[in-house]
């Protein structure tokens, strides 16, 4: 995602070009660019000059969304989550930091867009 950042806004790149420049086998980019079609980040075109886009500008692109796409729901510890699934989550002394962590790492995750991943080329001059 953030190759395809890097590019004018509706640049297509093919997955032979993104796995070539990211070094990711194209068998498993492309399960990773199907995830992120799925959940409207990216943009498939079939034919000659096909290949895959941003759906979005950059800026409104965010790490948490991307991660989230291919891996699922963001979690520090499984309570965070799903507090029924650890009997101690109630009195677990452990179990606000979890929480704090988790609102902290969300915070983060949610407020790096694309488009501030990517160099920006160095002043002329």
């Amino acid at each position: 995602m953030a190759y395809l950042a890097g590019h004018p806004e509706g640049h297509v790149a093919s997955l032979h070009e993104i796995g070539e420049a990211q070094d990711i086998p194209e068998s498993f980019l492309a399960k990773i660019l199907q995830s992120l079609v799925r959940a409207g980040l990216a943009v498939s075109q079939r034919g000659a000059h096909g290949g895959f886009a941003l759906a979005r500008p950059a800026s409104e692109i965010t790490m948490q969304q991307v991660i989230e796409a291919v891996d699922g729901p963001i979690s520090v510890n499984r309570c965070v989550l799903s507090p029924d699934d650890c009997a101690r989550s109630a009195s677990c002394a452990l179990h606000g930091s979890w929480l704090r962590a988790q609102a902290q790492l969300m915070d983060v995750l949610g407020s790096v867009t694309l488009e501030s991943l990517v160099p920006q080329p160095a002043p002329a001059g």
